[in-house]
C-alpha cells in the first residue's frame, strides 16, 4: 500500500460556512474511479479544552435527490411551526459578531 492509500480521497471542491460557534465544511471528494461524492463537517470548539470536535457524514450522488428532499421538508416543517431567524454572521480574527437587524451605524 503507498502512500496514497492513507490520505484522505482527492479534494475537488470545497465550501466553508461559518454559523456562530459552528462551522461546516461541504467537500466534493473524487474516488479512485473519479465518482464524486460529498462530505459534509460540523467543527465546532469544545469548551472544556478548547479542542475542535469534528462530525462527519459521507453523501453520495446517487442519494442526493432523497437527501435534499428530505432536508428541505424537514426544514419547512421547523419554519412551519416555529418562527426561525436566520442570523447573519460578521468574521472578526478576534471573535464571531452577530449581526442583526438592529444594527445602527452612525
Amino acid at each position: 500500500m503507498g502512500d496514497y492509500d492513507n490520505k484522505e480521497r482527492e479534494e475537488v471542491y470545497s465550501k466553508k460556512v461559518r454559523a456562530g460557534k459552528r462551522t461546516y465544511f461541504f467537500d466534493v471528494k473524487a474516488t479512485r474511479s473519479n465518482d464524486y461524492y460529498i462530505t459534509i463537517t460540523e467543527s465546532k470548539k469544545r469548551l472544556e479544552d478548547g479542542v475542535f470536535v469534528k462530525h462527519k457524514i459521507f453523501l453520495y450522488k446517487e442519494d442526493f435527490e432523497k437527501f435534499a428532499e428530505g432536508l428541505t421538508e424537514t426544514v419547512e416543517y421547523v419554519k412551519a411551526n416555529q418562527d426561525v431567524v436566520e442570523k447573519r454572521y460578521e468574521f472578526n480574527p478576534d471573535h464571531v459578531v452577530e449581526k442583526t437587524d438592529d444594527d445602527f451605524s452612525f
